[in-house]
């Protein structure tokens, strides 16, 4: 199959390497400095150091160039590059299926990517999610992966999920994709909150109660848009979630820690160096929880210390005082 890797970044560049051995891959770059060292070193020096891209990967910064006869876009940006990729496709005729590994609400106006995409593309275009339990270093180091694909074409789902799957990364075909997306957006709100745990030292039974409240609050939200709760206890779910919230690897736990030190969000970010998807996902969540009737206590708590300042002690304290209620509501 040949795959056109829309973004050179840490994802990016990760399954371009992933899929390089069995497929012909094309990895475009907006950033020309990083395309010459990618063609010169065949290192993502800038964003992903430390990792070799095969020499069968083409590296491409004309856009136009990138997409030639291909079957299959993998859009591997932050999830506010998502419309931007998607509008300058359809400008330039592409048709192939489109795949994204974003994760997140867009800003402003609270929808899920495949919202975004089907704002932009043709009727019949066939477009889905690539996502679960995965970091960009450990799939470019060929560590065993497993991810869930859903699309909104079942068969082509199915298909194109035989046909990734491979080496150590192992692919699941599934049909639920609004289930899919919400898993992926919310737990990285969810691991700022676990890193908030961990970061004032409130132990193991918290952090426990924390991931598994949390993937409550995942299920209640995705449900009400659509989703089905067998979703969540899968690896779009549940696995996500918890690698997610437990993974030194994880930014936006690494943000949580940040707010346990008592640390200004601009500082916490300038020092990450990498976009931290939860931060701009937790006000959206809670917009869009609150638009429904949908009650996300860990996930409001989030939002005040993000949007609000309320500080992390502050944010465990109210979370503690609310009132007890059946566990299964």
């Amino acid at each position: 199959m040949r795959i056109a890797m829309l973004g050179a970044g840490a994802w990016g560049t990760a399954l371009s390497i992933a899929f390089a051995d069995r497929h012909a891959v094309s990895l475009w770059s907006r950033e020309a400095d990083v395309a010459v060292d990618l063609r010169e070193t065949r290192e993502n020096r800038r964003f992903f150091p430390g990792y070799r891209l095969p020499e069968s990967v083409r590296i491409e910064t004309v856009f136009a160039a990138a997409l030639t006869d291909v079957d299959l876009v993998i859009v591997a940006t932050p999830m506010a590059g998502l419309r931007p990729s998607v509008e300058n496709l359809v400008a330039a005729g592409c048709r192939a299926p489109i795949l994204w590994v974003c994760k997140g609400f867009e800003a402003g106006s609270g929808k899920l990517a495949h919202q975004v995409v089907a704002d932009i593309v043709p009727a019949g275009q066939i477009y889905g999610a690539l996502s679960g339990p995965s970091f960009a270093e450990e799939v470019a180091a060929g560590h065993p992966t497993a991810v869930s694909l859903a699309a909104s074409d079942g068969a082509f789902a199915r298909r194109v999920a035989r046909e990734l799957h491979g080496g150590n990364l192992r692919i699941y075909a599934n049909d639920d994709l609004v289930g899919v997306e919400v898993g992926g957006a919310v737990k990285n709100v969810l691991a700022i909150a676990t890193g908030v745990c961990d970061g004032l030292g409130l132990g193991l039974n918290t952090r426990a109660a924390l991931i598994t409240r949390g993937l409550a609050e995942i299920a209640r939200l995705g449900v009400a848009l659509g989703g089905q709760r067998e979703t969540f206890m899968g690896l779009a779910g549940m696995g996500d979630l918890i690698l997610t919230c437990t993974g030194d690897l994880s930014r936006n736990r690494r943000v949580g820690l940040g707010l346990a030190q008592d640390k200004a969000l601009a500082q916490i970010l300038d020092e990450l160096g990498h976009v931290a998807e939860g931060v701009f996902t937790a006000r959206e969540t809670v917009r869009l929880a609150e638009r429904l009737g949908i009650e996300m206590p860990i996930s409001q708590a989030v939002a005040a210390m993000l949007d609000d300042g309320l500080s992390a002690r502050d944010a465990v304290a109210r979370l503690m005082a609310r009132d007890p209620r059946e566990e299964l509501e």
